[in-house]
């Protein structure tokens, strides 16, 4: 989408922002004025699926695809290319995705992060400090923090391994495992027996656990299932309901030891929840979350982040050139 002449883009372009998520990639040129030149969106970005050389490459025809419609060239495009990314989750993840996009040229200077730190950028009001807490659920989940002197705080987020519970993905295979063990006699009942099965037009839940394992229903689908196991849980099943609480209070978990590593317990800051899981306003995890937050953290004001994230990026990075507050202004308003 072209938003600017070529006349115009000439010698204005200061920031390359880049959201690259599993699923999607946006990606936003950005004026020293906070003006938005050219936007371009893309496929997801997975380089532990198809290493990094190969994700970047996918990258760069959608930065090439954003530089042509602000009508300047794709190399010695920018200033500094602010990139909030996917599977970004260690920092030497970060420094190695960092060296790869910088060889691109895109810009003089380089920073990645983890794309969690998009939408906790993206979820501040415009003009406020990068001051605050987020949490996200999606497919996965993880959380970090900042403080305006740089400090962070930030979890591996991997996986079970690093000690992770949730997200999409986690939660359908609870509930899978909570039905699977209610219908053969070694769990409790649950209704997950019959609507996990029911939402592919299944009888069973033999039928299903065949069905996933010869690999009949795509693996990939098995995320359609998170939004069954809510469904149910809103219907009163208390399987269901047991689950949608631990969520609450691993949501809260993640978000009160990040405030406590940055000494934010005890002050008036934003705790921001996004991803598709979160953003769906589900009441009983709503409630959960404030009840349990409100208990750990009693100042902390909760908010729900609905600006896209690439806005978070095209922040982070008029943060590092030192824009003006008109020009985070400006930006803010074109996302808004």
């Amino acid at each position: 989408m072209a938003v600017s002449t070529a006349g115009e883009a000439a010698g204005r372009a200061s920031v390359l922002a880049v959201d690259a998520g599993n699923s999607k990639t946006d990606v936003a040129v950005i004026g020293a004025d906070g003006s938005v030149l050219g936007t371009a969106r893309g496929g997801g970005f997975q380089p532990p699926v198809v290493g990094i050389g190969t994700a970047v490459d996918a990258l760069a025809a959608t930065v090439a695809e954003a530089a042509a419609a602000a009508g300047l060239p794709e190399r010695g495009l920018v200033g500094h290319v602010s990139a909030c990314l996917a599977n970004a989750d260690l920092p030497v993840e970060e420094r190695e995705l960092a060296e790869a996009v910088q060889a691109r040229g895109w810009g003089r200077t380089t920073e990645v992060r983890n794309d969690t730190f998009a939408i906790l950028r993206a979820g501040l009001p415009t003009g406020a400090e990068p001051r605050g807490v987020a949490v996200v659920c999606g497919a996965g989940i993880n959380c970090v923090g900042m403080l305006p002197d740089g400090r962070t705080a930030r979890f591996p987020a991997i996986g079970r391994i690093s000690g992770d519970w949730g997200g999409g993905s986690g939660l359908a295979e609870e509930a899978l495992w909570f039905a699977a063990r209610a219908e053969d006699g070694r769990g409790e009942p649950t209704e997950l027996v019959r609507t996990l099965p029911g939402h592919f037009g299944l009888g069973s839940m033999y039928e299903l656990i065949e069905a996933l394992h010869l690999g009949h229903i795509p693996f990939v689908r098995r995320h359609e299932l998170t939004p069954v196991l809510f469904a149910t849980s809103a219907a009163g099943d208390a399987v269901a309901r047991s689950v949608v609480d631990r969520l609450a209070e691993e949501v809260v978990v993640l978000a009160s030891v990040a405030l406590g590593r940055l000494g934010l317990l005890d002050e008036e800051v934003p705790v921001l929840l996004g991803g598709s899981v979160l953003a769906a306003r589900h009441p009983q995890l709503d409630d959960g979350i404030s009840e349990l937050l409100a208990a750990r953290a009693p100042k902390a004001v909760i908010g729900v982040v609905t600006a896209p994230p690439v806005l978070g990026a095209a922040l982070l990075g008029l943060d590092r050139v030192g824009a003006s507050a008109e020009a985070h202004a400006r930006l803010g308003a074109h996302y808004a």
